[in-house]
């Protein structure tokens, strides 16, 4: 049976690098500060006292005139229900307007959710006077919100979000998939769509191209169109004195799939990374994923968990708040995606710019690559036996320094392997009590103290397994070391310890009769002393 190294070399026929889904936030940044905000109602809309109802006032001439653009453009517009499925409602307007091909605003839902505003009160002891001094701060309220579900000619669908309290925020919802699709087609290259991707092209060549193409200048473009189209709390005299728009990252997932030529290769694929992944090591793998230093006091979740729904898994990846989630897609296709939540994870601005852009999608792609190299990594054939020989027996280093064997299937020798397996993919390597730590628990009876684990790390290290870090008191793997450590506990783990107990003439018969190894040993055993007793008997 092939390994998944080989799965993806051979099988995959497509194969395409493209960010996917983009959520923004457009904010008003002289809209940010409680100065900010009475200059704007004072000086610029004239209201004399700066307050909640003044914003009231320009809530409600908002509300109206997105009622009457809908009237106007004659569009649906649906309040939604609790726990309604908005995706699931909007369909059929959506796929009524890609078949016509249109620019246009397809439905308008309002939802009522949560928001943070800007609130006014009168101050402490001001409460009964014709012009209270106001105080101010931002609260959460539970608002109106509306959603204007868009065809874009150039992103196909997609929604703006807002609502008609201050600061007046817009969610934007677009997705780099539906972009390249709409540029292909402009370019009149042939495709063949799967759910949010690509099942195949004519030209992938292009296709990437196109893919690597997308950047902040398209995402602007779409948004200062509509801006211009859509109802705005704010007039063109607003805009003149400064009271524009400018947008952040709220969610970017970059994502890199990988198309097999049928669905069994790709079920092959991921059989073999969940098993191995499962019973070898554990290890936090965001680590390595993300490029990012972890340390004792490091806010934030890092965990890796599998999740199966039906037949297929999911594997999921966190590290802070965001994460990698790779899946089998439509039974079809590998899907890594790398979902960053909060930029200032990876010390990178929220302000959707140039750099920004660049610096996000390379760590999207970077993450992407390194989980699909270390899963792939882990399948590579074993070690020569010139390598078993080395590390097995005793050698001498090029120092001319003596390095004791690291005997197969010795006890202490399997659990600190084993133990390595676990810190594969830290880039910032182990410490000599972590090490300890983890073999401990292996060893469960047996004791381990940190002198023993200095002793084990020095062999270690002469037989090239391990380095030290410069500077510091930690240990990294070798890319030897990783291959000797997943060898032997996988070779320890899977086949001889399960084949030995297969073989124990001790084992309880009806434990035997569902064994075919144990079913075969004992027809050979019964079968060699037939034959012997035969013989002496001649």
């Amino acid at each position: 049976m092939a390994n998944y190294a080989t799965l993806l070399r051979d099988h995959v026929t497509l194969k395409c690098r493209c960010i996917d889904r983009i959520f923004l936030q457009a904010y008003v940044p002289k809209l940010q500060s409680v100065g900010q905000v009475c200059k704007f109602l004072r000086w610029q809309r004239g209201f004399k006292i700066p307050s909640s109802a003044a914003f009231g006032k320009i809530g409600e001439a908002y509300v109206k005139a997105i009622h009457s653009f809908a009237e106007k453009e004659q569009i649906p517009v649906i309040q939604f229900k609790k726990g309604e499925n908005k995706e699931e409602k909007v369909r059929p307007y959506m796929e009524a307007a890609a078949r016509e091909g249109k620019d246009r605003v397809v439905f308008i839902g309002i939802a009522q959710e949560r928001a943070s505003a800007w609130r006014s009160w009168p101050a402490k002891g001001q409460e009964k006077r014709a012009h209270p001094h106001m105080e101010w701060g931002r609260q959460m309220a539970f608002v109106n919100h509306f959603y204007f579900y868009i065809w874009d000619a150039d992103w196909g669908a997609t929604f703006w979000k807002t609502n008609a309290y201050a600061p007046y925020p817009i969610w934007l919802w677009l997705n780099g998939h539906e972009w390249a699709k709409r540029q292909l087609e402009k370019s009149g290259i042939g495709y063949e769509a799967l759910d949010n991707g690509f099942l195949s092209c004519q030209d992938p060549v292009q296709l990437q191209k196109i893919c690597d193409r997308l950047g902040p200048g398209a995402v602007k473009n779409y948004f200062w169109r509509w801006l211009n189209r859509l109802p705005s709390p704010f007039t063109p005299a607003d805009m003149r004195a400064g009271y524009v728009y400018d947008l952040a990252f709220r969610q970017l997932e970059v994502s890199e799939t990988c198309v097999f030529d049928r669905p069994q290769a790709g079920r092959m694929w991921f059989e073999g990374v969940i098993r191995d992944h499962l019973d070898v090591g554990r290890p936090q793998q965001v680590a390595l994923f993300f490029d990012r230093s972890l340390r004792w006091n490091t806010p934030g979740t890092f965990r890796t968990r599998v999740v199966t729904r039906g037949v297929n898994p999911i594997l999921h990846c966190y590290y802070k708040s965001s994460r990698i989630k790779q899946y089998f897609k439509q039974g079809k296709a590998l899907r890594t995606e790398t979902v960053i939540c909060d930029t200032r994870d990876f010390g990178i601005g929220r302000r959707v710019c140039s750099e920004n852009w660049s610096a996000l999608i390379k760590v999207g792609q970077t993450a992407n690559r390194r989980l699909c190299d270390a899963e792939s990594a882990d399948a590579q054939p074993a070690p020569d036996v010139a390598t078993f020989t080395e590390v097995t027996r005793p050698s001498t280093t090029k120092d001319g320094l003596y390095a004791p064997g690291l005997r197969f299937g010795d006890v202490r020798v399997m659990a600190v392997l084993a133990a390595l397996v676990g810190f594969c993919n830290v880039i910032v390597g182990f410490r000599n009590a972590e090490i300890v730590k983890r073999i401990a628990a292996l060893l469960e009876k047996a004791p381990y103290t940190s002198r023993q684990a200095t002793y084990d790390l020095r062999r270690l290290k002469r037989k090239g397994l391990i380095e030290k870090i410069p500077h510091s008191h930690r240990y990294q793997l070798t890319d030897r070391g990783r291959r000797v450590a997943v060898m032997f506990t996988k070779t320890y783990g899977r086949i001889l310890a399960p084949g030995l107990t297969a073989l124990d003439p001790r084992l309880p018969d009806d434990v035997a009769a569902n064994n075919p190894v144990a079913i075969a040993w004992r027809r050979l055993d019964q079968t060699l002393d037939q034959f012997i007793e035969s013989r002496l008997v001649a």
